[in-house]
């Protein structure tokens, strides 16, 4: 049994039952005779001209200098502070937010581990014999639009998993920020060759070249005995017409065009990185954000995490001119000696830099009248505020993409005096959730939508 087989085994069925095979999922016409476990979920819908919604969170660990990180005005004229430089030509294509917070990081008694929580807003367990952390939003959007696509969602990051403890505290939390269940982090992964095989190929990272009726057939053997006579008449009928479908789709294709959307590109536009794991932090990340880039524009996967660095991170900027020292403990926490704080900034600004290479990279791809970008939401946030004191009063987030022409881009929103029930970061999580077809009464600590979002 498959990967992607197995997590949809534990899901919640219906009567809309799917097939599954070796990266394919096809969607059955409604049985009668197979048995309602749960609500509808993942039902294929009518062929639209719309390109989907897809959604991304770049993390960048240990927060940011405040005193660097503002904005003011809006749109074309919009001011931005010292770490956001590299997002002055940026301004119209994105939403600066200020004061969401996590209640439950901000009540934690561990300054870095306890405020691990970022995209669940649920309480990081402090008990080293306990690993509980809450479910992430993202997987939430992984499970529910996930049968869409080969590869539900991916966790992807720079730097390994850490196991040790930290103040008793397990460092398991520091290396992720999605959370397949509350006690389970999703299986982060490192290496650029294997997240390209997984998006290339099946979704385990092997490669067909299969009708999808071939794929799902064995599935279908085992469904047939479940089933009344009058559900195996319908469900040959219906296989004859998806037979027929494909056929239609295999001409379509050569004639390059498709019924409703097709993805820009069929076929990987960049080599199959090297087996080997970069030792150059900037390549790898941009090599990271290149294969988000892959997967959204293959229509591959529409729900991705990137860790550009783990919490307590140790990664070392002297590939950065007149910088030295690792991350946390030299550069973070710098005593606010001048030669120190001028580092720590500039380590803000390489990672702004790296969400500008995307929004660069995925604007400049043209989605027949709108840009990959329009139709994507990307957030760039850490888990932190002030790094230096461990801020768990607000965090630093920015959003870009207009989300399908569902987000007003250009502005700044200022929560922080709006008072705490409408500062919520999980409230920001339910207007996304939204905004990806994905509707929640509640999540993590609120059932509030973020106003004027």
């Amino acid at each position: 049994m498959s990967r992607i087989t197995r997590n949809l085994a534990n899901q919640p069925a219906s009567r809309r039952h799917f097939l599954r095979g070796v990266g394919v999922a096809l969607a059955l016409p409604w049985l009668e005779s197979m048995p309602v476990f749960g609500a509808e979920e993942g039902v294929a819908k009518a062929a639209s001209n719309k390109p989907p919604v897809r959604f991304a969170c770049i993390y960048f660990s240990n927060g940011v200098a405040p005193a660097h990180w503002w904005a003011k005005g809006s749109g074309a004229s919009m001011e931005l502070g010292p770490v956001l430089k590299s997002m002055e030509g940026h301004t119209q294509e994105i939403v600066f937010l200020k004061g969401l917070y996590n209640q439950r990081a901000l009540e934690s008694t561990s300054p870095h581990l306890g405020r691990m929580n970022m995209l669940s807003g649920e309480t990081v367990s402090l008990d080293p014999t306990v690993i509980k952390c809450g479910k992430s939003f993202d997987q939430i959007l992984g499970e529910q639009i996930g049968g869409q696509t080969i590869v539900p969602s991916m966790a992807l990051g720079v730097e390994p998993n850490e196991l040790r403890l930290e103040d008793g505290v397990s460092m398991l939390y520091g290396s992720c920020i999605s959370w397949k269940s509350a006690t389970k982090p999703a299986t982060k992964e490192i290496y650029p060759s294997r997240a390209f095989d997984l998006l290339v190929g099946d979704g385990n990272g092997r490669q067909v070249d299969k009708s999808i009726l071939d794929a799902v057939l064995q599935e279908t053997h085992s469904l047939e005995p479940k089933i009344s006579r009058t559900d195996r008449v319908k469900l040959d009928e219906y296989l004859a017409s998806v037979r027929d479908i494909e056929t239609r789709i295999e001409r379509a294709n050569k004639e390059e065009r498709i019924e409703g959307w097709r993805p820009t590109i069929a076929k990987p536009n960049m080599p199959r990185p090297a087996n080997e794991l970069p030792q150059d932090p900037p390549a790898h990340m941009k090599l990271m954000m290149d294969l988000i880039v892959l997967g959204f524009q293959m229509d591959k996967t529409r729900v991705v995490t990137l860790m550009l660095n783990n919490d307590l991170s140790q990664m070392n900027f002297k590939f950065l001119q007149g910088v030295s020292g690792a991350l946390h403990l030299d550069l973070t926490h710098n005593g606010h000696a001048p030669a120190l704080e001028a580092m720590y900034l500039k380590t803000n600004q390489f990672h702004i830099e790296q969400f500008a290479y995307i929004i660069d990279k995925m604007k400049g791809i043209d989605e027949g009248g709108s840009t990959l970008l329009d139709n994507s939401l990307l957030m760039f946030a850490s888990n932190l505020y002030d790094g230096d004191k461990h801020g768990a009063d607000e965090m630093p987030i920015l959003l870009a993409g207009n989300g399908g022409g569902t987000l007003k881009t250009g502005r700044i929103l200022d929560y922080k005096a709006k008072g705490d029930d409408n500062r919520r970061a999980c409230s920001l999580y339910l207007s996304l959730m939204d905004r990806m077809g994905v509707t929640l009464d509640k999540f993590g600590d609120t059932s509030q939508r973020l106003t004027d979002l």
